[in-house]
């Protein structure tokens, strides 16, 4: 089902702005239309499961996730899948473990029950990616206000996406480093280089790996990974919405109810 990871063509992953210039700058961001989103949006099994294979064969060579358990991938609401699939996809990780060797400590096979592994393999180290959905902000403004983000969220997922696909092809060599011109990323340049492409992965659905496609499905299979439990906040937040919403009609009846007969006492005298 998954391929084995592939190490990335640039080595230098680092999701930091370019210090000359980047100050106060913000690149531009899409509106995507993702189906988590909203009060009664729920995840796209199909679209997680997707994403995830992105994330293994195009990101995970540089960017770790050591916050998200592997077993996590099977449960309710995430990408479901079965358990053997997740210890094969597990087991194309390794994963340190000081026990090994009287203490001294080794790599091993990853678990069912271990965390993605940090990867510290790109200089310097790539950010982990267990919950940049959620550190990001995509939408601000208008005016510094944040109000964009009462109608479109915080933008987080969106913002993924954009940096994603926002590759314009120029590049500059400073102080021995290579920067890459993307519309997205604040202050206009990157260190990380373009990585996706038409067919870059070959979906096991078969649906069409065009760059937006995968920039989109693993943009939400990182937000999956920063909350997989939305759907059950969601669920909880509208079932205490509508207890509130009973209980207040309940409350003003018997508050009706109580004091009608002083209401009526004092409109007779």
């Amino acid at each position: 089902m998954f391929r084995p990871i592939a190490l990335a063509a640039a080595a230098a992953l680092a999701l930091a702005p370019l210090a000359a210039g980047a100050a106060g700058e913000t690149g531009h961001v899409e509106d995507i239309d993702f189906s988590f989103e909203g009060m009664f949006g729920t995840y796209d099994k199909a679209q997680l499961q997707r994403g995830t294979q992105v994330y293994v064969e195009v990101c995970a060579s540089c960017h770790g996730m050591k916050f998200v358990p592997f077993r996590s991938l099977t449960e309710p609401g995430g990408p479901e899948f079965t358990e053997e699939q997740v210890k094969e996809l597990a087991s194309t990780f390794t994963v340190w473990d000081p026990t090994l060797f009287d203490g001294e400590g080794d790599f091993r096979p990853a678990s069912f029950n271990d965390n993605f592994p940090e990867n510290n393999l790109a200089v310097p180290p790539a950010p982990d990616l267990s919950v940049m959905a959620k550190a990001r902000a995509g939408f601000h403004g208008p005016y510094g206000t944040g109000l964009n983000q009462l109608f479109k969220g915080m933008g987080g997922p969106e913002y993924i996406y954009s940096m994603l696909i926002g590759f314009t092809g120029e590049d500059m060599e400073m102080a021995g480093s290579f920067f890459y011109e993307n519309t997205a990323f604040p202050g206009g340049w990157i260190s990380m280089a373009p990585q996706l492409f038409d067919d870059r992965v070959i979906y096991d659905d078969g649906t069409p790996a065009t760059e937006e496609q995968m920039a989109e499905d693993v943009s939400a299979f990182l937000m999956w990974a920063a909350e997989p439990k939305m759907m059950q906040r969601k669920q909880m937040g509208i079932t205490a919405m509508l207890f509130l919403s009973v209980f207040a009609v309940l409350l003003y009846l018997t508050n009706k109810r109580l004091w009608m007969p002083v209401k009526h006492r004092e409109g007779d005298g």
